[in-house]
C-alpha cells in the first residue's frame, strides 16, 4: 500500500510538473512567433547552444557534489545528475520551496545524512548567489545598483559563513536531527570546509560563464541583428537569471528574467532582438531542462551507485 501511494504521488507531481513545462513553452512559443523581427536561424550555432547548457548542467552538479563531499557525503555523479535535473523541474510548480525541499528529500533517500541534505541544499543557492553577483558586477557593472548587489553579496557570504560555524551549522543540524525524528542529528555534524566552499564556488563561476556562452551562441543562432559582446551576455543572464530565482511569485523566474534581459539588451540588439533572444532563451532552456532527466535517466539506467558516507 505505502509503495502503490509513493508511485501515484510521484505520477500526480510529475503530471502537474509536466502541465506547468508544457503550459512554459506553448506560452512564449506563441510569443515568439508573433515577434516583428527578421530572424535568420542558424542550426549549428544553435546546438552548440544546447550543448552549453548541457554542459553548464554538468558543472553545477559536481559543484554541489563537492559542498556534499566537504561534510564527508559521498554520492555517484550519475544518482547526483538524476536528483538535481529532476529537482529542478521544480522550479515550474508555484512557490520556490519546491526545488528545495525536493533536493532534500531525494538527497536523503539516496544516502546522504538529513542534516546534510538540507544544509546543502541552503549552501548551494547561497554559492550560487554569490557568484553570480561577482559575475555581473565584473561583466555589467551599470546594470543594477552597487546596494542592491552588496546585499546579495552580503546574503550570500552571511549564509556560508553561517554553515562554516560550527556553533550555528551544529543548531541547524540538530533542528534538521528533531525534524526527521533524531535521525542524523548534530552528534555526527561537522562545519562545512572553507575549501569544499571554494572549490564549489570555482565550479559555480565557471558554470555562469557556460550559461552566457549559451546565451551568446543563441543569439548568433538566432541570427539577430547587432552584435552581443560575450561579456555581456554572461553578465545579463547571470543578472536576470538570479532575479527570476528571487522572485517568489514567478515560476521559473517566468516574466521576471525577460523584462531583465529586455530592458539590458535594447541598446545593443534592439527592441525586437531584444525580445527575441529572451523568448529563445525561455523556449531553449525550458526544453533543456524539461530533456536533461530523461536523457539522463536512459544514459544511466536503473542501476545502483555506490552511496555512502566517506570517513
Amino acid at each position: 500500500m505505502r509503495k502503490a501511494l509513493w508511485w501515484s504521488a510521484q505520477i500526480a507531481v510529475a503530471a502537474v510538473v509536466a502541465l506547468m513545462v508544457w503550459r512554459a513553452v506553448a506560452r512564449n512559443w506563441t510569443e515568439f512567433r508573433s515577434l516583428h523581427v527578421t530572424l535568420a536561424p542558424k542550426a549549428g550555432w544553435l546546438a552548440l547552444s544546447v550543448l552549453a547548457v548541457f554542459v553548464t548542467y554538468a558543472i553545477q552538479i559536481e559543484s554541489w557534489r563537492r559542498i556534499l563531499a566537504g561534510w564527508g557525503q559521498h554520492l555517484g555523479y550519475g544518482r547526483a545528475a538524476r536528483i538535481w535535473l529532476v529537482v529542478n523541474l521544480g522550479r515550474y510548480v508555484p512557490g520556490k520551496v519546491w526545488s528545495v525541499a525536493g533536493l532534500i528529500v531525494l538527497a536523503q533517500r539516496a544516502g546522504v545524512e538529513p542534516w546534510a541534505a538540507s544544509a546543502s541544499a541552503f549552501a548551494v543557492q547561497a554559492v550560487g548567489l554569490g557568484t553570480a553577483v561577482a559575475v555581473v558586477a565584473g561583466a555589467t557593472p551599470s546594470a543594477e545598483s552597487p546596494l542592491r548587489l552588496a546585499a546579495a553579496a552580503l546574503a550570500a557570504v552571511g549564509t556560508i559563513g553561517f554553515l562554516a560555524w560550527q556553533r550555528g551549522a551544529r543548531w541547524l543540524a540538530g533542528l534538521v536531527g528533531r525534524g526527521a525524528g533524531g535521525a542524523g542529528g548534530g552528534s555526527e555534524f561537522k562545519p562545512l570546509p572553507l575549501a569544499a566552499v571554494a572549490e564549489s564556488a570555482a565550479l559555480t563561476l565557471v558554470s555562469w560563464g557556460s550559461y552566457g556562452l549559451a546565451f551568446w551562441l543563441l543569439a548568433r543562432g538566432l541570427g539577430l541583428p547587432g552584435s552581443l559582446p560575450l561579456t555581456t551576455a554572461a553578465g545579463v543572464f547571470a543578472l536576470g537569471y538570479i532575479l527570476g530565482l528571487l522572485a517568489l511569485f514567478a515560476p521559473g523566474g517566468v516574466g521576471v528574467r525577460e523584462l531583465v534581459f529586455i530592458g539590458l539588451l535594447t541598446p545593443t540588439l534592439g527592441s525586437g532582438g531584444a525580445v527575441a533572444l529572451s523568448v529563445g532563451s525561455r523556449v531553449l532552456l525550458t526544453l533543456c531542462e524539461a530533456a536533461a532527466p530523461l536523457g539522463v535517466m536512459l544514459v544511466t539506467g536503473r542501476t545502483k551507485e555506490d552511496v555512502g558516507v566517506r570517513t
